[in-house]
């Protein structure tokens, strides 16, 4: 992107992104950019000025990322925001997946309203130091459907950052919808003037997932968004051996439950056994998974988070897996790659200090 105007894939003639004439000029015909710069704030915004001063108590601003859906970017910044507030910072967490927003559900605040004060919109707090910001407390019913064309989705993303009132924030995590449309240009848009940390992106093993994710990388890269590190989610299912169900097929096709008789088997003869961990793999991986999308395109990788029924039920039931000893598996792994994260930011003597 030149000047970070000009997308590599647009037309000839292309007149920026930032133009007035953006996806509207001659030469944005047949443009694969056209939709998203013909909706895409333009101009100077009056609206950035607001968002900056509200963005000044904010010192870090993260983003998760995804180009494809269902592969657990919202149970990723739901874990990282419950890791970070352990850690003794203060941290909120915005959601602007406006036509499916989970992070309610996924922190246990559905039914929850917001509030207005004279200070602006007062984010729904689940602890004292971890604040919640979302669509999903708007809605009167939540199973309404949101309908909304890309304008009226951006007007609410910047009525997020300028009227929600976060207070000193150590950490703002945005969990974003998948994909590299509307939502994406103005978040981006708007934070830059207060500077973004940059961003996490999420992705399963398999092609068909890392072809989306690609083409995330390459946004990033083209608005001049730094990318944090890339997470591999879904990573083989890891279970213990004491969670697992054992059956066996009968000659007439019929399923017997051998769970318990094999449970009382093991104890009995090597009970050592029952503290295994079983993995398989789910996804195909064979091409080199995020790792090797990492190196071909040179950005970080941070691990691997296996699939784990535990975490599944604890995003469930908007719990924090770090309090949930059941997650045995996926804590430890999420655990790491946030240290990773913060290691790599410079930002480990900041949680060292906060939990001394």
């Amino acid at each position: 992107m030149e000047d970070g105007e000009v997308p590599e894939n647009a037309n000839d003639n292309c007149p920026g992104t930032a133009s007035e004439a953006a996806g509207k000029a001659d030469a944005c015909q047949g443009c694969p950019n056209q939709q998203a710069c013909a909706t895409a704030p333009k101009g100077p915004d009056p609206d950035l000025v607001a968002i900056a001063e509200r963005m000044a108590t904010v010192k870090h601003k993260i983003l998760v990322l995804s180009g494809k859906g269902g592969v657990g970017k919202s149970t990723f910044s739901a874990q990282l925001s419950f890791a970070l507030a352990s850690m003794d910072f203060q941290v909120g967490l915005l959601d602007i997946d406006i036509c499916g927003p989970s992070i309610p559900k996924m922190l246990g605040l559905e039914g929850q309203d917001i509030h207005q004060s004279n200070l602006g919109w007062s984010p729904v707090y689940l602890e004292s130091n971890l604040g919640v910001m979302s669509i999903g407390f708007m809605l009167p019913n939540p199973d309404d459907a949101v309908i909304w064309r890309g304008p009226r989705k951006n007007g609410l993303i910047k009525q997020f950052l300028k009227d929600v009132y976060w207070g000193e924030l150590d950490f703002l995590v945005v969990d974003a919808p998948p994909g590299t449309s509307d939502e994406h240009i103005s978040i981006v848009q708007c934070l830059q003037v207060s500077g973004i940390d940059g961003a996490i992106i999420i992705t399963t093993p398999q092609q068909v997932s890392l072809i989306d994710v690609r083409k995330e990388v390459s946004f990033c890269k083209k608005v001049g968004l730094p990318v944090l590190g890339v997470v591999e989610n879904m990573s083989g299912l890891c279970q213990r051996i004491t969670d697992l169900k054992f059956t066996k097929m009968t000659d007439t096709g019929e399923e017997r439950d051998l769970t318990q008789w094999l449970m009382e088997y093991l104890k009995e003869k090597d009970p050592e056994l029952l503290e295994l961990v079983a993995s398989t793999e789910i996804f195909d991986s064979s091409s080199g998974g995020a790792m090797r999308m990492c190196r071909e395109m040179e950005v970080p990788f941070l691990g691997k988070v296996p699939l784990d029924p535990h975490l599944c039920k604890a995003a469930e039931e908007g719990r924090s897996c770090f309090s949930d000893q059941k997650c045995s598996v996926s804590a430890p792994a999420l655990k790491r790659i946030i240290d990773k994260m913060l290691e790599n930011q410079g930002l480990s003597a900041m949680a060292i200090d906060n939990s001394s």
